[in-house]
């Protein structure tokens, strides 16, 4: 950096010469004073901006659109209670079979029991006669 003569007698007397901080922004060249806005420069352009590009037209509502959303919703509402009277049926069904099953079952282990008791009083008569005769002889 080349100092100025005031600097240069101060650096020889032995005093320290105050470095500038520095501006802009480093290693681009640009300086502090470029980022200022002078308005004389923003006056030359005066003239009304262009008008805006055309768009899509006037706003208008999507009535039909959100209407078919909120009738597939309904759509999809009515059909899960569809379902869910559906599988209340189906359970019911289902729990009067399984009732019904068990009594069934229950009879059947009643009639087997009775069976058995019978066929063992047999066996047991038929042993007795065995024995009857086996002492007779």
């Amino acid at each position: 950096r080349e100092l100025s003569s005031e600097d240069r007698i101060v650096e020889n007397m032995g005093g320290e010469v105050p470095t500038e901080a520095p501006g802009g922004i480093a290693g681009t060249g640009i300086g502090a004073a470029a980022f200022v806005q002078i308005r004389e420069h923003s006056q030359l352009r005066r003239e009304a901006p262009p008008p805006p590009p055309e768009t899509f037209g006037p706003y208008t509502t999507k009535d039909e659109q959100g209407n078919g959303v909120i009738a597939m919703i309904d759509l999809l509402v009515k059909d899960l209670d569809k379902e869910m009277s559906e599988a209340d049926v189906m359970e019911k069904d289902a729990q009067a079979d399984y009732e019904k099953m068990l009594e069934d079952a229950s009879t059947k282990r009643a009639t087997d029991v009775k069976s058995m008791n019978e066929k063992d009083n047999a066996k047991a008569d038929t042993e007795v006669a065995l024995q009857e005769e086996k002492q007779k002889l």
